[in-house]
């Protein structure tokens, strides 16, 4: 799949720079691919909220580890490869369809929403709830939003900016000026 194969693009080095500079104390993300952290964002900062593709979960015990570590075990002939610690079923550590959110996740995400002085909604369409609200949670604590999105959301009204420009023009030119 194309995914295993892509590196970041200039909009996940631009966000990871940013963190560098000491301007970002939480990213969130609804991507599974984890580019931003092949980008160099750091996992303490990190909230996957729809989980990794680059992981391996157990259903049963809740162990995580590599993907790579898994996909090894097939090619060396395992057919389905149980969990180490229970044997019980191995699957992406991605949220399928149906499955509820990582309550955790959910929490940290609302929290860097309802603490942080600047929201920047990046490439969203800002309509997947529970995360679409997290803008709003933002706003009603009195931060800054800016949505950087091809397309109108419907949280632009609320925005402080809006910009529809390439994310990999705006975002490497926006940190650049801070």
């Amino acid at each position: 799949h194309p995914a295993w194969t892509a590196g970041p693009n200039s909009g996940h080095v631009a966000l990871a720079e940013l963190e560098r500079k000491g301007h970002l104390q939480s990213l969130v993300t609804q991507n599974i691919d984890g580019l931003h952290t092949l980008a160099g964002t750091s996992p303490d900062i990190l909230v996957e909220i729809h989980g990794t593709m680059r992981e391996i979960a157990c259903l049963s015990c809740g162990e995580r580890g590599p993907a790579e570590a898994t996909f090894q075990r097939v090619r060396a002939g395992e057919e389905d490869p149980p969990c180490r610690s229970c044997g019980g079923i191995l699957k992406s550590a991605t949220i399928s369809f149906g499955q509820a959110l990582v309550t955790e996740d959910l929490e940290r995400a609302q929290l860097a929403a309802a603490t942080c002085d600047v929201f920047l909604a990046v490439g969203s369409t800002l309509k997947v709830y529970p995360v679409a609200h997290l803008p709003r949670i933002a706003v009603h604590a009195g931060a800054r939003l800016v949505i950087l999105n091809a397309q109108a959301t419907p949280l632009d009204p609320a925005a402080d900016a809006v910009l529809s420009q390439p994310i990999g023009d705006v975002l490497p030119r926006l940190v650049e000026l801070v």
